[in-house]
C-alpha cells in the first residue's frame, strides 16, 4: 500500500508560535508573500488529498475527481489577475501601518535576515479567509491611527488618498489621526513661537482649502441648466438629451456673436446718436410681432447707422451726409467698424463652430471606445461621490436608460433581415422619398408665388397687421409638412430608430432649404430691384424680425396643442396610458431653421442675436415643461452617440455656410440704399475697405503697410485659397491620423483577445500533461491484466477507470 504523502509546507514551529504576534517590521513581507502562502497551501492540499484517496481506496482508483488540475495548472491559474486572491481590509491597514513605521522609522529597522525564521507566521495564525477577526483588525487600524498622527500634515494626507479604503473609512481614519484641540493648545503654549507660526498656517491652508472647494462647487451649480439636463437624461435618454444639448450650443454661439457686435457697432453708436429724419412713430405693441413703427428708428436696424466718422457729434453734415472729423481726435469709421465686426463675428463663429464640430467629432467617435461594452456600464458607471436622495435617483435612472439603449442597440445588430424585406423596404423607402419631395418642391413653389404677390401688393404693404402674412404662410408650411412627412414615415418600418430619426432629418433638411432659398432670392432679387430709393435694408430686417418672432409662436402652439392636448386626449377620452414620444428631428430642424434666419439678417438687424437668445430661453423651459409633463420616453431606446456631431454638422455646412454666401453676395454684390445706412454713397459694401485703405495711403508712410496688408491678404485671391488649402490639409491630415489610430486599435484589441486564447490553451495543454502524468503512474503502480485467469482460476474483468 502507497505511503501517505505528508503535508509540505516549510514553515517550522516552536511552542510559542500560537500566541507570538508578528513584529511590526516584517508584515510587510507577510503582505508581499501571501500570494505565495496560499499557493503553497493549494499545493499541499492537493497532495494531502491525493495521499489521502490513494490510501483509502487502493491502486485501482484515481484521487479526486477527473476534473483535478494539477499543480502547475493552479499556479498558472492563481498568477492570472482575474484568478488573484484580493487583500482584505484588515491586510490593507497593516500594509499603511508598515510604510508609516517605515517613513518614521527608516533609519533604525533592522533587516529581515535578522530575523528568527519563527517571525514568518504560519497558516494556521493567518488563516485564507479575506476579512480578519475583528479584534485583530481593530488593534491595527489604532496602530495606524498612531503612526497617521506622528507624521506631517501632506504626508498623512497623501497616505490616506493612496489607501484602497471606501470614502467612509478614510474619513473615519482622518478624524481619528486628526490632532485634539486641546493637544495643539499645549503644543501652542510649550512651543513657542515657532508652534504657533505652524498652527496658523495649518489653519490657513485648512481655510483656503475649504474656500477653493466651496468655489468649485459653486461655480459648478452656476452651469446653466445642470440639473435640468441630467434629469431629462436619465428620464428620456441621451437620444432627447442630445436636442437640449445642442440648444445650449446655440445659446453660446449667439452670445458670442451678440458680445463682439454690441462693443463695436451697437454700443459706438448708442454713444454718438445721429439725427432722426422725423418725428418718433407710437409704440402700438404690435411692433412686437411686427419689428416696425418705433423699431424701426433704433439701434435694432441698419438705417439708424449712421456713415460718419464716430469721434464727435455732427455740426453739419456735408457732401454725401459725411461729418467732418476733429483735428486730434481719435476717428471711429463706422462704415468700416460695421463691416469687419460682421466679417470677424461670421469668422469667429466658423472657427467655434469647427472646434466644437471636432471636438464632437472626437467624443462620439473616440478611438478606442467603450460604447456598448455592458460591463463597464453596470460594473463601472456609478459615480460613488454621490450623496444626495435626488442625485442618486436620477444617477440611477440615467444609468437604467444607458443599459436600455445599449441592450436595443445590440439587439439591433442580432436581428437578421431576409432579401425579399429589405427589397420590400427598399421600394416603400423610393416612394416615400419622392412624395416627401414633391411635397418640399410644393412648398417652395407656393413661397415664392405668395411672395410675389406680397411684392405686386404694395397697398398691402402699407398696413403693419398684413406684414405677418408671408411669415404666417411661411411658417404653417415649415410646421404642417413635417407632420406630413411623419405620416409617410409611417408607411415605411425602420428597423433601426436612429436610422429613422437620420431619414426624417433629411426630409425636413431639405423642406427648410427650399423654403430659404426662396426667401433669399425674393429677399437679394426680387426686393432690392423694387425697392429702389427706398431703405431695403431695414425692410429685409424687418422681415426676418418678423419670420423669427412667427417661428417662435408657431412652435408654442404646437407645443400646446401638439403635446398638451393630445395627451388630455389619450388620456381622458381614448382611456389611454400612451403619452406622445418627442420628435427630435422636427424640433431640431427648428432650432436649425431659426439659427439660420439670425445669421441671414444679422447685416440688415445688429441685435438681432439678442431676439434668438430670448426666443432660445423661452424654448429651453417651454420644451423641458412640456417634455416632462406631455412626453413619454421612446419606446424603443436608441443610443445617440452621434446625434451631437450631426446636428453641428447639419449646423456648419447648409446652415452657416449658406448663411456666409448670403452675406457675400450682399456685401461684394448689391448696392447700398442711397438714404440710409453706413454705406450709402457706396457702389457696394466692400467699397468701405477700399475707400479706408486710400485714406491710409494718404496718411502718410507711418501706416503704409495696412494697405499692402489690405492689398495682398486681403483682396488677393491667391492668399484666400492658400489659407483653403491649407485648411483642407490639416482636415486630411487629422482624419488620416484618427483612421491610423483606430487600426492600431483595432490590432491592439485582437492581440489582447488572441493572448486571452493563448492563456486558455496553455491552460489546456497543462491539464493534458498532468492526466497524461496521472495514467503513467497509475499504470506503473497497477500493470495492466486484461482477462487473464486469477490464482483462484476466476475471470478478471477489465479496469474501468
Amino acid at each position: 500500500m502507497a505511503q501517505p504523502l505528508p503535508f509540505v509546507l516549510d514553515v517550522p514551529e516552536t511552542p510559542g508560535d500560537q500566541s507570538q504576534e508578528p513584529s511590526p517590521y516584517d508584515e510587510s513581507e507577510v503582505h508581499d508573500s501571501f500570494h505565495q502562502l496560499i499557493r503553497e497551501a493549494q499545493e499541499g492540499l492537493e497532495l494531502q488529498q491525493r495521499a489521502r484517496g490513494a490510501a483509502g481506496s487502493g491502486p485501482h482508483t484515481l484521487s479526486g475527481s477527473e476534473d483535478t488540475r494539477s499543480t502547475a495548472t493552479l499556479r498558472i491559474l492563481a498568477s492570472m489577475p482575474s484568478r488573484t486572491i484580493g487583500r482584505s481590509r484588515g491586510a490593507i491597514i497593516s500594509q499603511y501601518y508598515n510604510r508609516t513605521v517605515q517613513l518614521r522609522r527608516r533609519s533604525s529597522r533592522p533587516l529581515l535576515g535578522n530575523l528568527v525564521r519563527s517571525a514568518r507566521p504560519s497558516l494556521r495564525m493567518y488563516d485564507l479567509e479575506l476579512d480578519p477577526r475583528a479584534q485583530e483588525e481593530e488593534e491595527k487600524q489604532s496602530l495606524l491611527v498612531k503612526e497617521l498622527q506622528s507624521l506631517a500634515v501632506a504626508q498623512r494626507d497623501h497616505m490616506l488618498r493612496g489607501m484602497p479604503l471606501s470614502l467612509a473609512e478614510k474619513r473615519s481614519l482622518r478624524e481619528k489621526s486628526r490632532t485634539p484641540r486641546g493637544k495643539w493648545r499645549d503644543q501652542r503654549d510649550h512651543g513657542g513661537v515657532c508652534s504657533c507660526c505652524g498652527w496658523l498656517r495649518y489653519a490657513c491652508v485648512l481655510t483656503l482649502h475649504s474656500l477653493g472647494l466651496a468655489l468649485l462647487s459653486s461655480l459648478q451649480a452656476l452651469t446653466p441648466w445642470r440639473y435640468a439636463l441630467k434629469r431629462i437624461g436619465g428620464q428620456f435618454g441621451s437620444s432627447v438629451l442630445s436636442y437640449f444639448l445642442f440648444l445650449k450650443t446655440l445659446l453660446a454661439f449667439n452670445v458670442l456673436l451678440l458680445l463682439l457686435l454690441l462693443a463695436f457697432i451697437v454700443g459706438p453708436q448708442a454713444a454718438f446718436p445721429p439725427a432722426l429724419p422725423g418725428p418718433v412713430p407710437v409704440c402700438t405693441g404690435l411692433e412686437l410681432l411686427t419689428g416696425a413703427g418705433c423699431f424701426a428708428h433704433t439701434v435694432m436696424y441698419y438705417g439708424h447707422y449712421s456713415n460718419a466718422t464716430l469721434n464727435q457729434p455732427c455740426g453739419g453734415a456735408l457732401e454725401g451726409g459725411r461729418c467732418s472729423p476733429r483735428v486730434g481726435g481719435l476717428p471711429y469709421n463706422m462704415p468700416l467698424a460695421y463691416l469687419f465686426t460682421v466679417g470677424v463675428g461670421f469668422f469667429i463663429t466658423c472657427i467655434t463652430l469647427v472646434y466644437s464640430m471636432a471636438h464632437s467629432f472626437g467624443e462620439s467617435y473616440r478611438v478606442g471606445s467603450t460604447s456598448g461594452i455592458h460591463a463597464i456600464t453596470v460594473f463601472c458607471s456609478w459615480d460613488y461621490k454621490v450623496t444626495q436622495k435626488r442625485a442618486a435617483r436620477l444617477q440611477q435612472d440615467s444609468i437604467r436608460t444607458r443599459l436600455k439603449e445599449l441592450l436595443a442597440e445590440w439587439q439591433l445588430r442580432q436581428s437578421p433581415r431576409s432579401v425579399c424585406r429589405r427589397l420590400r423596404q427598399a421600394a416603400t423607402l423610393g416612394l416615400v422619398w419622392l412624395l416627401c419631395l414633391g411635397t418640399a418642391l410644393g412648398c417652395a413653389v407656393a413661397v415664392h408665388v405668395f411672395s410675389e404677390f406680397t411684392i405686386q401688393s404694395p397697398e398691402a404693404a402699407g398696413q403693419e397687421a398684413s406684414l405677418l402674412v408671408l411669415p404666417l404662410v411661411v411658417g404653417l408650411l415649415n410646421l404642417g409638412a413635417p407632420y406630413l412627412c411623419r405620416i409617410l414615415a409611417a408607411l415605411e418600418p425602420q428597423d433601426s430608430p436612429v436610422l429613422e430619426v437620420y431619414v426624417a432629418i433629411c426630409r425636413n433638411l431639405i423642406l427648410k432649404l427650399a423654403v430659404l432659398g426662396t426667401l433669399c432670392y425674393h429677399w437679394l432679387g426680387r426686393r432690392v430691384g423694387v425697392l429702389q430709393g427706398q431703405c431695403w435694408e431695414d425692410l429685409v430686417g424687418q422681415e426676418l424680425y418678423r419670420f423669427l418672432v412667427m417661428d417662435f409662436v408657431l412652435m408654442l402652439l404646437d407645443t400646446l396643442f401638439g403635446e398638451l392636448v393630445w395627451r388630455i386626449i389619450s388620456e381622458k377620452k381614448l382611456k389611454r396610458r400612451r403619452k406622445p414620444e418627442f420628435d427630435i428631428a422636427r424640433n431640431v430642424l427648428e432650432l436649425i431653421y431659426g439659427q439660420t434666419l439670425t445669421w441671414l439678417g444679422v447685416l440688415f438687424s445688429p441685435l438681432l442675436p439678442a431676439v434668438q437668445i430670448i426666443k432660445l430661453l423661452l424654448v429651453f423651459y417651454i420644451k423641458k415643461t412640456s417634455l416632462l409633463a406631455n412626453c413619454q420616453a421612446p419606446r424603443r431606446p436608441w443610443l445617440a452617440s452621434h446625434m451631437s456631431t450631426v446636428f453641428l454638422t447639419l449646423l456648419c455646412f447648409p446652415a452657416f455656410l449658406g448663411a456666409a454666401v448670403f452675406l457675400c453676395y450682399a456685401v461684394w454684390q448689391v448696392k447700398p440704399s442711397d438714404i440710409c445706412g453706413p454705406f450709402r454713397t457706396l457702389d457696394t459694401m466692400y467699397e468701405a475697405g477700399r475707400v479706408w485703405v486710400r485714406h491710409l495711403e494718404a496718411a502718410g508712410p507711418r501706416v503704409s503697410w495696412l494697405p499692402w496688408v489690405h492689398r495682398y491678404l486681403v483682396e488677393n485671391t491667391f492668399f484666400v485659397f492658400l489659407v483653403s488649402a491649407l485648411l483642407l490639409a490639416v482636415i486630411y491630415l487629422n482624419i488620416q491620423v484618427v483612421r491610423g489610430q483606430r487600426k492600431v486599435i483595432c490590432l491592439l484589441k485582437e492581440q489582447i483577445s488572441n493572448e486571452g486564447e493563448d492563456k486558455i490553451f496553455l491552460i489546456n495543454k497543462l491539464h493534458s500533461i498532468y492526466e497524461k502524468k496521472e495514467r503513467e503512474e497509475r499504470s506503473r503502480r497497477c500493470p495492466p491484466n486484461h482477462y487473464g485467469p486469477s490464482l483462484d482460476g476466476d475471470v478478471r474483468l477489465p479496469l474501468l477507470v
